[in-house]
Parts: C-alpha cells; sequence; structure tokens
C-alpha cells in the first residue's frame, strides 16, 4: 500500500490597491488564474524539472473571488518549491498581486489498495 501526504495551504491574496480604477478590466481571481500564475512562477524560478516534479500533486482547490482566500494542495516533498514560488508571484494577468500565507495544514495518508 502506498500512503501520499499532502500540505495544504491556506493562501490571502491582496490586489494592488493603488491600480487604477478606471480600469474596464477588472482582475477576477479563479482557480485558473491562480493555476496559472502558480504554476508560471514554479517554471521561471524552478525550471521544467521542478515544475514537473511538483506538478503531480499540485492543485488550486478552492478560491473564493470575495475574499480572495484560495486553498493549494501540494505534495510533502514539493510544499517548500511550491510556497517560495508563490511568495514570487507579481501579477495575476495585468493586475499586480502579493499572496499571504495564512496556514499550512498537514492532511492524513490516504492508503491505496493494490
Amino acid at each position: 500500500m502506498v500512503g501520499f501526504k499532502n500540505r495544504y495551504m491556506v493562501m490571502e491574496v491582496f490586489l494592488d490597491p493603488n491600480r487604477d480604477l478606471g480600469v474596464d478590466d477588472p482582475i477576477i481571481i479563479t482557480q485558473y488564474n491562480v493555476s496559472k500564475a502558480i504554476k508560471d512562477s514554479v517554471l521561471v524560478n524552478f525550471g521544467e524539472c521542478g515544475l514537473a516534479s511538483s506538478l503531480g500533486s499540485l492543485q488550486v482547490k478552492f478560491v473564493n473571488p470575495i475574499t480572495k482566500l484560495c486553498i493549494i494542495r501540494t505534495s510533502r516533498e514539493e510544499y517548500q518549491k511550491v510556497w517560495s514560488a508563490i511568495t514570487m508571484v507579481r501579477r495575476i494577468g495585468n493586475c499586480p498581486v502579493l499572496f499571504n500565507l495564512l496556514d499550512l495544514s498537514v492532511s492524513r495518508p490516504v492508503k491505496l489498495l493494490p
């Protein structure tokens, strides 16, 4: 039997308050936008090998566009790499953003039957 251990990160997304309010294209935080920004950051900072090793378990599980909270799952072995890549994300689309880690939790191992 194999056990997969994951880490869940609860992140808060800060949008730039100095952004022009007259812009017709407001940014909407979605799972796709956050996931793409994280994957792009992992690729830029850790290369293709770093991206490939973290893609197996990297998933944006939940995003609330109103409260700007998101839950990100990654493997136990790769969570520090993903966390550091998230802190280096500076833009989602055309909007400057910052990520703040609120909580890092531990999941129980999932047992797979043969």
